[in-house]
């Protein structure tokens, strides 16, 4: 996406380029830049406002992800009209999972033009994620709820929300197993343990027993990811059986 390299490399202008190539990947004219600058600053270049105040993307992070989940809520609800509060629930947690937002942001590259003093080889992928929400907080401020509501359903409803797909989407396998055995009353343990081997990172290993039974390993850089690892694989083990109960 070149229109999008040239957004950064234009950034220390209110106008010209910058307002031109944000305006093509908003789809409407932006009125306050300085919202979209702050949407991809780093932390890390500790830059303060007149009163003191940190600026940088984590605010509007905040900001856009209450706006990504009010306008998706809205979509389902018009969308699956017989949809209960439980199902719409869970579909609405499928389309804004911190896997697919940091999809959306890995789609757009906003990482390759995010200000920072940081080595962005040692972000994690949830900043991807992050980057794009606080994208969606700063179009709320600078538009308000319509534009914002027009960018998402260009950006994320039309591309990638298909109901029939989403209903048989994944987002936690562990929440699944946790779901299978408190139906069938069976025990579960996830047994963490640092396992760092000859990676020069740490590394967690963990061993998934149900009913005391090893049922799957997992080993990944987090104990949340590794967590998970593990529960897939139980997951594709028992999948008769859980797909039966849940």
């Amino acid at each position: 996406m070149k229109f999008i390299r040239k957004i950064l490399n234009s950034r220390s202008t209110q106008g010209g380029d910058f307002f031109l190539e944000l305006t093509n990947i908003l789809g409407f004219k932006p009125r306050e830049i300085r919202y979209y600058k702050k949407a991809f600053t780093h932390r890390s270049m500790n830059r303060k406002d007149a009163k003191g105040n940190s600026v940088n993307y984590e605010r509007l992070e905040f900001l856009g992800d209450a706006m990504l989940s009010s306008i998706i809520s809205h979509f389902l609800f018009n969308e699956v009209p017989s949809g209960d509060e439980g199902y719409l629930t869970k579909m609405r947690s499928k389309v804004v999972s911190r896997e697919h937002l940091n999809e959306l942001g890995k789609d757009l590259r906003l990482l390759d033009f995010v200000e920072s003093k940081i080595n962005k080889d040692n972000f994690g992928d949830n900043i991807h994620g992050n980057v794009f929400e606080a994208l969606v907080g700063a179009i709320y401020l600078d538009r308000g709820y319509e534009f914002c509501q027009r960018f998402i359903e260009s950006r994320v409803i039309e591309p990638y929300v298909d109901i029939e797909q989403l209903e048989g989407k994944i987002i936690s396998y562990k929440s699944l197993i946790i779901e299978y055995c408190q139906k069938e009353k069976k025990s579960f343990l996830f047994d963490v343990f640092e396992d760092d081997g000859n990676d020069d990172q740490k590394h967690f290993g963990v061993k998934l027993f149900i009913d005391k039974k090893l049922v799957a390993k997992g080993r990944a850089t987090s104990k949340k990811k590794a967590e998970e690892s593990a529960a897939r694989r139980a997951y594709y083990a028992l999948q008769s059986k859980i797909d039966r109960v849940l």
